[in-house]
């Protein structure tokens, strides 16, 4: 289920660089992209939440410790800062260079993920994940460059660098707190803090300008609900039963899914080096779901579901 949650938030986050494009045809500003997915994502969420209260508890079978502060005020701070600054620096390069470009520095973050998991010894780069890793960069490659020639903007290169390890260190930082709290309240205190960020940075800079025309509404909310909320349900629910590093490995299947998504709505077609691309990103994903057969392997995660049904002290 783990590795079907990443793809679906994968799916789902590829079909945003679309919306957007869409949005800023309807004279939609990055600012008010931003102001705006949040703020309704913050408020969907609150009501699902209101309408569903089981969704705050565990789900069955789990036994998990109250929230500390702590753990709540980090899950708003991923939001605020982490969520909010990546947001942030990936639409202000999508003004200034190619999305396919854009993408490529992007999805250095995978890699980036998996070397900081192993060096914070939160994970093992076993064969057969550098096997998959190694795999799904390399197809990533075929599908971005055979869209083509791109042009190139120093400054825009700079802010994609800066998303992508801004998301690193997000990823990195909500795997910390993941298991402490149901998905769906992580996702509402991530877009809280996020929408509070921009709503007073808004504040602070006069205002943001909403006066774009009717089908910029029409997509800023198909970015909210599916590009942000339901990408963000499935991402962190996902997270929760693979890992940070596999999550970021499964995450890579987003570019094939933007330019599928290119190539249906904006005519662009698909090249056979892309479509080589997409097998290989797909191929990736299977060996990564590969059980291992070893008999210590298996006793392994046992050993942690065990683990992860004792009930967790509570963090002073």
């Amino acid at each position: 289920m783990g590795p079907a949650l990443c793809l679906v938030s994968a799916a789902c986050f590829g079909a945003m660089a679309i919306f957007g494009k869409f949005a800023y045809d309807a004279g939609v500003s990055p600012a008010a992209l931003l102001l705006v997915r949040f703020s309704l994502a913050a408020a969907l969420l609150g009501v699902v939440l209101l309408l569903r209260p089981g969704l705050r508890r565990a789900e069955p079978g789990e036994h998990r410790a109250v929230p500390t502060g702590r753990v709540l005020a980090t899950a708003i701070a991923l939001g605020a800062v982490g969520y909010a600054a990546q947001a942030g620096l990936f639409f202000s390069a999508l003004r200034l260079m190619d999305a396919s470009l854009l993408s490529l520095i992007l999805y250095t973050y995978p890699v980036l993920v998996t070397v900081a998991a192993v060096l914070l010894g939160r994970d093992r780069l076993t064969p057969g994940r550098t096997v998959a890793l190694l795999g799904a960069s390399a197809g990533t490659l075929l599908v971005l460059l055979g869209a083509g020639a791109v042009s190139f903007h120093p400054v825009g290169a700079l802010l994609a660098f800066g998303s992508a390890v801004t998301y690193t260190v997000y990823i990195l930082v909500a795997d910390t707190v993941v298991h402490r709290l149901p998905p769906v309240v992580l996702s509402a205190l991530v877009m809280t803090g996020a929408a509070g960020t921009l709503d007073a940075g808004a504040v602070l800079t006069g205002g943001v300008d909403l006066g774009f025309r009717p089908p910029g509404w029409f997509w800023l909310a198909c970015i909210a609900v599916v590009s942000t909320v339901l990408a963000m349900l499935t991402f962190f629910a996902g997270l929760r039963r693979t890992g940070p590093s596999t999550a970021a490995i499964l995450s890579t299947f987003e570019p094939v899914v933007t330019t599928a998504l290119a190539a249906l709505t904006l005519g662009e077609s698909l090249s056979t080096v892309q479509l080589a691309g997409g097998a290989l990103v797909l191929t990736s994903v299977a060996v990564l779901q590969v059980r291992p057969t070893r008999k210590q392997d298996r006793e392994a995660p046992a050993a942690a579901r065990d683990d992860a049904a004792a009930p967790t002290a509570v963090a002073s």
